[in-house]
């Protein structure tokens, strides 16, 4: 009875209201009048729709809801992922360890097996892909029983000394990355934060080798730093936080696999996947350049394909694209638009 009420009341207080003003307007031209009309005709659908919805509205007219305001800024930081993204072309390093865990354990997985929840902390990675039906198939007929939790933390603790050990050999940097992050940092004055699924220990190395090559984020965020690493949030979350950036449509996530992509999206800022150096091409550049044609479109294609449907933003080929993408959330951002 009160959306009842309260909606009629604004249907009889808009009309009293368009018929004061034509009242008062009588040499209105015609198509003026029309426009009053289609009002009406849209208040009219609006009550319908709110009496249809269960619950007390607001009666104070000083509650009523106001315009909210967009930042319209520009961007002032952006997130990057570290495998695929700024370093190890092809994502060659967890995924060969993936493969040698599971070796390990009796039941050798495919390359695309190892590589397909890559992103995640690297324990979820490991649970995802005793998740795999192939895999828990192949389980069951090598081991006579299918995985468990325990399978897959004791898989864990072995993946961290084999990781630690080869990651250093996979640490070279994405071709024109550190002169693309450089110009970021000091020609469009944005600060870099860096996410990622790998632990403390993990990126202290990747830090220490990224710094020999020219490479300095401002803020490091590892996946043990947080209560729940990719697709969820908190990673971009406390980058913002060591970065002193604000508001959060002025953060980019940059990132190669789609819960990297996922991250951005539930974080609430702009996210853009690469697709030629990450984890869905899965080669390295000389790999790459020796590529037919049309084998480099296709596995190209199918990397853009995986990144858009997980709700990217924008695709690029490689982070060396990235500030053109700054450059067009700029405008948009100008113009009122928000991720």
């Amino acid at each position: 009875m009160l959306l009842t009420s309260f909606a009629r009341n604004l249907v009889r207080n808009n009309r009293c209201l368009a018929a004061a003003i034509t009242s008062r307007n009588s040499s209105t031209v015609h198509h003026d009048n029309k426009a009053k009309n289609e009002k009406l005709i849209g208040t009219d659908k609006m009550v319908k729709q709110m009496e249809r919805i269960d619950g007390r509205i607001l009666s104070n007219c000083r509650s009523e809801y106001r315009v909210k305001h967009h930042y319209q800024g520009k961007v002032k930081g952006v997130v990057l992922d570290w495998a695929g993204t700024v370093l190890d072309c092809g994502v060659y390093s967890p995924a060969i360890v993936f493969m040698e865990v599971f070796k390990q354990e009796g039941v050798p997985v495919t390359i695309e097996e190892a590589r397909e929840p890559m992103g995640t902390h690297k324990m979820v990675h490991i649970r995802r892909v005793t998740q795999n039906e192939s895999v828990r198939k192949r389980w069951f007929e090598n081991l006579g029983r299918y995985p468990n939790e325990d399978d897959v933390k004791r898989m864990f603790d072995n993946f961290i000394p084999m990781q630690l050990e080869v990651l250093e050999g996979y640490s070279d940097m994405i071709e024109g990355a550190v002169d693309t992050i450089r110009y970021m940092q000091q020609e469009m004055n944005l600060k870099v934060g860096s996410s990622t699924g790998f632990t403390t220990p993990m990126v202290d190395i990747l830090k220490r080798v990224a710094a020999k090559q020219g490479y300095f984020p401002d803020a490091i965020v590892a996946a043990d730093e947080v209560p729940q690493a990719r697709p969820y949030p908190f990673m971009v979350w406390m980058n913002c936080i060591r970065l002193d950036v604000n508001p959060i449509q002025a953060v980019v996530k940059v990132d190669d696999t789609a819960d990297g992509v996922s991250e951005g999206i539930t974080a609430g800022c702009w996210s853009v996947g690469l697709a030629r150096t990450g984890n869905y091409v899965g080669l390295n550049h000389q790999e790459i350049e020796a590529l037919s044609t049309e084998d480099y479109e296709r596995r190209l294609q199918r990397s853009y394909d995986i990144l858009s449907r997980a709700g990217a933003h924008y695709v690029i080929d490689t982070i060396n694209d990235l500030p053109s993408v700054i450059e067009d959330i700029n405008r948009r951002l100008a113009s009122g638009e928000h991720p």
